[in-house]
C-alpha cells in the first residue's frame, strides 16, 4: 500500500487518515464519502496510489467495479434509501474530479433526490453512422 504523503485517500488506505470504512481488501478500500449526495454514498479506491485510470489496472478496475456493485446491491439491506444507485468515476479535472487518486462513487439513489445530470448531457445531437462507425473503428484499434 504504497502512496502519496498528501493523499488523503492514502492516509484513509494506510489507516491514517479518518474514515467510516465499509470493506477494504488487498487491493480495494471503500469507505463513506465526507460530502454524500444522499445517505449511504460510498467511495471505493484501489489502495495503490493512481491519479487517474491510467495507473489503474485491470484487475484493481474490475475489483473496483465488483466491490461497488456488491455495495449498491446492499444498499436497501442495509437501511439506504435506494430506488436505483449511480456508479461514477470523474477522470481527471476536466470531468470533474477533485481528489487526484482514482475513486468510485457509489451513490444511492431514489426519486426526488434532486441528484442528476442537469446540463444537457444528451441533447448534443445524434452523430451519423459514418462518424459513430469512424470513432469505433479508431477505438477498437487501441483496444486490440
Amino acid at each position: 500500500m504504497m502512496g502519496e504523503a498528501n493523499c488523503i485517500f492514502c492516509q484513509i488506505v494506510a489507516g491514517k487518515g479518518e474514515a467510516s470504512v465499509v470493506y477494504r481488501d488487498e487491493l480495494v478500500t471503500a469507505f463513506m464519502d465526507v460530502f454524500p449526495v444522499n445517505s449511504g454514498h460510498t467511495l471505493v479506491v484501489p489502495n495503490e496510489h493512481s491519479e487517474g485510470l491510467d495507473g489503474v489496472g485491470e484487475m484493481v478496475g474490475g475489483r473496483i467495479w465488483a466491490v461497488g456493485r456488491r455495495i449498491a446491491l446492499s444498499f436497501g439491506q442495509a437501511g439506504i434509501r435506494a430506488e436505483g444507485a449511480n456508479f461514477f468515476l470523474a477522470n481527471g479535472a476536466v470531468a470533474g474530479q477533485t481528489v487526484f487518486h482514482c475513486h468510485l462513487h457509489v451513490i444511492p439513489r431514489h426519486s426526488g433526490d434532486g441528484f442528476g445530470f442537469k446540463h444537457g448531457v444528451f441533447s448534443r445531437g445524434r452523430p451519423s453512422r459514418f462518424e459513430l462507425d469512424e470513432q469505433a473503428r479508431k477505438l477498437a484499434l487501441q483496444i486490440g
